[in-house]
C-alpha cells in the first residue's frame, strides 16, 4: 500500500513533469549575453582600442583606490628582469620626469620595515593599477562613491528638517 493519497501522488508527478519541461526550457538557452554567443562557440576577441594617453590624473573613487595608469603602457617591460615603470616613477626619477612617485608603502614588506628598493610585493603594477580606455559598460553600474553618498544623506536630511519645521495648514 502506497503512504502517499492517490490525488496527492498525482499532483507530485504533474509538478515533477512541469518542472522537468522547465528544466529542458532552461537548458537550451545557453547564449552568453556579453559576447552574443553560445556559450559552446568561440568567438573572435573584441578589437583593442587605444588606451587613454591624456596623462590627466583621475580623482579616485574609493578610499584607498589604486590611481589608474593616465598614459599608455604598450610594449613597457613589467617582469621578474625589469620594470618599465620604475624609470619614471622610482623616487630617484620623479625630478627629473616629473612623473608622481610610488608611494612609500611600495617600499615597505610585509611587516612594515622599509626596504632600499620596491617590494617585491609591489612589483608588478599592473595588478593594482590600471590603463583607461573610453569605452562603453558593458554592464550597468549603480555604484555611488561615498562622498556623493554622504551628501546625498545629508541633503535628504536638511530637506527633512525643513519640511518638518514648516507650519501646517
Amino acid at each position: 500500500m502506497n503512504p502517499l493519497p492517490r490525488k496527492l501522488r498525482k499532483a507530485v508527478a504533474v509538478l515533477l513533469a512541469l518542472a522537468g519541461a522547465a528544466g529542458v526550457a532552461l537548458a537550451v538557452d545557453m547564449t552568453d549575453r556579453l559576447r552574443g554567443a553560445p556559450i559552446t562557440e568561440t568567438t573572435p576577441p573584441p578589437p583593442l582600442v587605444n588606451s587613454d594617453n591624456s596623462d590627466i590624473r583621475r580623482v579616485r573613487n574609493y578610499a584607498m583606490q589604486p590611481p589608474v595608469i593616465p598614459h599608455k603602457i604598450d610594449n613597457y617591460q613589467l617582469d621578474k628582469s625589469a620594470n618599465r615603470c620604475m624609470f619614471c616613477h622610482a623616487r630617484t626619477q620623479t625630478s627629473t620626469s616629473g612623473a608622481p612617485p610610488v608611494s612609500i608603502t611600495h617600499y615597505q614588506d610585509r611587516q612594515g620595515n622599509f626596504l632600499a628598493d620596491i617590494s617585491p610585493r609591489r612589483y608588478f603594477c599592473t595588478q593594482c593599477h590600471v590603463p583607461q580606455a573610453d569605452l562603453k559598460p558593458l554592464v550597468g553600474n549603480k555604484f555611488v562613491d561615498v562622498e556623493q553618498l554622504v551628501r546625498g544623506e545629508q541633503q535628504q536630511q536638511q530637506q527633512q528638517r525643513q519640511g518638518s519645521g514648516a507650519p501646517r495648514h
